[in-house]
């Protein structure tokens, strides 16, 4: 199975350069461009349901705190997506928030204050990476159909030094969409994650 991240197997690019660094201990990515050629069975199925998810994770949220989420506009619009999907290079401040609770610890509605993300790019393959915090998303952001864009990635967890390859533990892999939803404004929807919410969903806005 080729991986997205580590491993032996890497493609050669032409003409792709980084426009901001990648962090020291980032995996190595293989520049593919075809995100169907390396998705897993789990991950196209999270991704068909998406929308279940989101209607599940969304609704036990409203109930939990309403005024929240509508204070938040287009972000909790799923249908809301803007030309541009795959966010520029560059370094941004991410904010996480969590719909429908997996488990009798969380809420059902939870968010994380922001923290520094960036996108990087080479070879015409964008590479996201969550720089902080206990709960880390790295992965590949790929043009997708329908003006969306495509996540896969993996989660690194704790004090962890590297992220996991794709593929290698469906219990840490990643999907989900990519969408801009305003000016300077992204969302990664991460349908049914394993760990603590039905749907997760990442703000990406430039840093200043």
């Amino acid at each position: 199975m080729l991986l997205l991240f580590g491993g032996s197997l890497m493609l050669a690019a032409c003409g792709g350069r980084n426009t901001t660094s990648a962090p020291a201990n980032a995996p190595t990515v293989p520049e593919v461009l075809n995100w169907q050629s390396v998705v897993t069975k789990a991950d196209r199925l999270r991704l068909r349901n998406w929308r279940e998810a989101w209607a599940t994770g969304l609704e036990r949220a409203r109930q939990n705190d309403a005024q929240k989420l509508a204070a938040e506009g287009a972000l909790f619009d799923a249908d809301h997506s803007l030309p541009g999907a795959v966010p520029p290079p560059g370094k941004y401040r991410c904010r996480v928030f969590k719909l429908g609770a997996q488990g009798t610890a969380m809420a059902e509605f939870t968010s994380a204050p922001g923290t520094d993300c960036s996108v990087d790019q080479n070879g015409g393959v964008s590479r996201f990476y969550k720089r902080n915090g206990p709960q880390r998303a790295v992965g590949t952001i790929f043009d997708g159909n329908n003006g969306r864009a495509i996540f896969l990635g993996t989660l690194q967890l704790g004090d962890e030094g590297r992220a996991m390859d794709y593929g290698r533990d469906t219990a840490r892999d990643l999907a989900g969409y990519v969408d801009r939803i305003g000016d300077r404004r992204w969302r990664i929807l991460l349908p049914y994650p394993r760990f603590e919410s039905v749907v997760e969903v990442v703000e990406l806005i430039p840093a200043p």
